[in-house]
């Protein structure tokens, strides 16, 4: 059974930057696309960026590009969300998410066997 726990959220100024982590067990990372998703009080659920942990290939969806990088540490079973530049915009709660069957190009539209518990990004004006 994949567990996922997602840290490294808090409370950041607008500009500010944060690292939230992914770490992974009960499998390795080596064989996963792992998706970072977030959800803002009153709004759905929407995906962020995503990782190819197989092959590197990384997906950003267009509100973070430039601002957010995706990278994983298969040897600690670690996927990485740096985020730089953050508006209050980003404020949500963030969730990784990880499947095997998971096509890089489709990684925000499809269901993820497993998720982590989330963890909360503030950033402030």
């Amino acid at each position: 059974e994949v567990q996922l726990v997602e840290s490294g959220g808090g409370l950041v100024q607008a500009g500010g930057s944060l690292r939230l982590a992914c770490a992974g067990s009960g499998s390795t990372f080596d064989n996963y696309v792992v998706g970072w998703f977030r959800q803002a009080p009153g709004k759905e659920r929407e995906g962020v960026s995503c990782i190819s942990t197989h092959d590197g290939s990384t997906y950003y969806v267009d509100s973070v590009k430039g601002r957010f990088t995706i990278s994983s540490d298969n040897a600690k079973n670690t996927v990485w969300l740096q985020m730089n530049s953050l508006e209050p915009e980003d404020t949500a709660i963030y969730y990784c998410a990880a499947d095997r069957g998971v096509e890089l190009e489709f990684c925000t539209r499809v269901p993820y066997d497993y998720w982590g518990q989330g963890t909360q990004v503030t950033v402030s004006s």
